[in-house]
Order: structure tokens, then sequence, then C-alpha cells
């Protein structure tokens, strides 16, 4: 088999969040037609204990502590240099020095790129094939980010959204291919740098629907007969905290006023302390769990109410796989071609919100799985055929 340089700027696993999902899945179906050579970046402690999973997988690894305060104080250089911040939080000699002597020592000519920041690992000398996915135009995530803010938080986001879009372009100038995670980013992508516009295409995120299936047998998480209304995901990422905080906020009390017995569970990994402040007698933050499934499984309802988004979120696709009926904002549905036919609700005020909420507590059917939900992501999101596409772009000479 053919060498292949895989970086990463996140450890692929555990595949527990948007990023990890896509890129172990990635990791894991290349290497059955390549000897692929890992280097990647562990930014939280815990992942440690995973890399045998990894190198399971692999020909080789190189795996690098990254601590985020160091990082971000390091990231400060761009503003001397002209840079995106991203990309000295991400710069390393130690890593520089692995790549260079793996392209050689293993004669490598192809590299997939996971996130644009690990682009800068690779040069003109190295002589690969460059394919990146870029996941999400983040640079427009950064101007979002702006939009919402003031000050100087404001001109940091906004310089970086100007920076980072200047880095992507010019990596999508020298990548074969540019890949994005929907339809609607890769359009995004080429309207904004048309001159590489015939070398971005996307390629969807999937979902194990054998693993997320209603059909296997859970414990309840949640109080006898309660009525559950879950949100999932990382609850250290500022747009699902954002996301949270406002529904709990402005739209959970409005519900409750009909509902006094509903509740509210926030499920997810490193709760920030904005989150952490939102619990309360109705309101739930679970912290890490070790199996997101029987939170799915128990809820009257999935919402996902982000007012902020890019790309494909996993969080949808998961809580459709397991059959819930999903009420989101329109940002959440983003890249997820639905229509009247599924059971999912879109609404982006606080009213509309609170109605559509209510009127599916008010239905007395039991949890019965959506299979129109279901059916519809086993159609749309498979992991095997939305990565054979990625299989092809390497392979094609």
């Amino acid at each position: 088999m053919q060498d292949l340089l895989f970086l990463a700027h996140r450890i692929p696993y555990p595949p527990n969040k948007g990023d990890k999902i896509r890129s172990y899945h990635f990791l894991k179906y290349l290497s059955s037609s390549y000897n692929v050579h890992l280097g990647a970046f562990i930014d939280d402690p815990n992942d440690w204990q995973y890399i045998d999973k990894l190198d399971a997988l692999c020909a080789s690894t190189h795996y690098l502590e990254l601590k985020p305060l160091q990082a971000k104080i390091k990231s400060l250089q761009g503003l001397l240099t002209g840079d995106a911040l991203s990309l000295p939080y991400y710069k390393n000699q130690t890593m520089q020095d692995w790549v260079d002597n793996t392209l050689k020592t293993h004669s490598i000519k192809k590299a997939l790129i996971f996130s644009s920041v690990m682009a800068q690992f690779i040069n003109e000398s190295h002589d690969v094939d460059m394919i990146v996915d870029f996941v999400d135009v983040d640079s427009d995530k950064w101007r979002q980010y702006a939009a919402s803010k003031k000050g100087i938080s404001q001109w940091i986001y906004q310089r970086e959204s100007h920076h980072l879009f200047n880095y992507e372009q010019k990596i999508a100038g020298q990548a074969r291919a540019s890949l994005f995670v929907s339809e609607q980013e890769a359009d995004l992508f080429k309207k904004l740098a048309p001159e590489v516009s015939d070398r971005v295409m996307p390629v969807n995120n999937g979902v194990d629907t054998d693993y997320f299936s209603p059909e296997r047998i859970f414990a309840t998480p949640y109080p006898d007969d309660a009525d559950v209304i879950v949100f999932t995901g990382a609850m250290d990422y500022w747009a699902n905290v954002d996301a949270v905080k406002w529904f709990a906020e402005d739209v959970f009390p409005h519900i409750i006023k009909n509902h006094p017995a509903v509740k509210f569970y926030i499920v997810g990994s490193r709760p920030s302390k904005e989150v952490a402040a939102l619990a309360s007698d109705s309101v739930v933050v679970t912290g890490a769990v070790s199996d997101v499934r029987p939170y799915l499984a128990y809820a009257k309802l999935a919402v996902a109410t982000l007012r902020i988004a890019r790309g494909i979120q996993n969080k949808v696709l998961e809580a459709m796989a397991m059959g819930k009926y999903v009420i989101a904002t329109s940002a959440a549905m983003e890249g997820i071609p639905y229509d009247e036919t599924l059971d999912v609700s879109v609404g982006d005020t606080i009213e509309i919100m609170t109605s559509k909420v209510g009127v599916q507590l008010e239905k007395q059917s039991p949890l019965i799985a959506s299979n129109r939900n279901r059916d519809f992501v086993k159609a749309t999101f498979s992991w095997e055929q939305n990565l054979n596409r990625l299989l092809t772009l390497l392979q094609d000479d």
C-alpha cells in the first residue's frame, strides 16, 4: 500500500464531538487503503488514554501535547507578524521536524490535512499532493462571532476573520482539492474565493446508524415519566454555550409556564461557567456522560438552538438517527436538506421556538421513534457513501 501523511489539529479520537467524529471516520476509512502516518495535537489530557486505538490503525503516529493557555499566549505572535492568530497557536518545531522526517523517510507523495491550520507544516520542498479538509469556512465563523461582540473582542474577531481568510485562500490555491462539510459551505467558499472554485467540493459527514439506533436497549437516565427536552454537544464550545443560554434564559421560561413538569437537559462535556450557572430544578447540566444515546432515546424531543453555526451539525443528525423529533434554528439546519415530510421544525425567534416546542410537548403519544427522520439520515448521510468520494480524490492521479 502507498503511504499517506494525515495531519490533524486535534487527536481524532474519541469520536465524541463534531471535528473528531469526522477526522476519526476519515482515518479509519483510509487506513484500509493506505499506510497512514498520523501527526496530531492533544489538547485534552484525558485523550492520551486513547492513543492505542489510533496506533492500531496507523503505520506510524506522532502526538504532541498542546496546552490551550500557553497556545493562546503564543498566538499573540500573530499580531506582530500579520498572521491569523490561529497559525502561531499551532506552530510547533517538533511537529515540523516530524513531518519533514516522515515525508523523507517514507517517500510520501500524498497528504490529507484536517483543518487548514495544519497546512503550515507542508511547504513546496516537500513535493506532495495535498488535499485539505477545511471542514467549515472558519474565517466566516469568526466574522459571525465579531457581529455579536463589542470593543476589543470585536476587533480581534474581525481581524482573525480577515487574516484567516487570506490564509485559507492561499492554502486552497496550493491544494489539489479543498473539502468542506456541506454543499453550502463549499458554495460559500467558492463565492469568497472564485479563483479556486474548480478545486472546491463537499464531502458530507455521516452517521453510524447502527450505533445511533432506537432499536438498542438503554436504561433511562431521566426521572420516571419526565418530559425532557435535550441539547447535546461539547459545552465549552462558544456556539453551543450561546445556544443553551438563549434557550434556557429566553425560551424555556415561556415553555415551563404551560408545562411546569418539563425539564431541559444540557448534555455534554466540559460545561463552561456560564453553562454550569444555568442549572436549576428544571434545567440539568450533566457534564460529560459515557454514552449520549440514552439521553436521546428517552427525551421527548431534541433541540438544536444554535444562532451561530457552520457546516453540518452532528447533534441534529444523531438525534434524527435515534428517531427523535428535532426542533432547531435555521443556522443549525444549514447543510441538512430537510422538508415538511420529516419530523423537524425550524424557528429562529423566541415566540416561534416556544410555540413549536409546546406543540410537541402537548402530544400525549408515547416515545415512538420517527422512522422518517431515521430513514432520511440512512439515505443521505452514510459514511461509506460520502467517504468513497474522498478515496477517489486521493487516488485520482
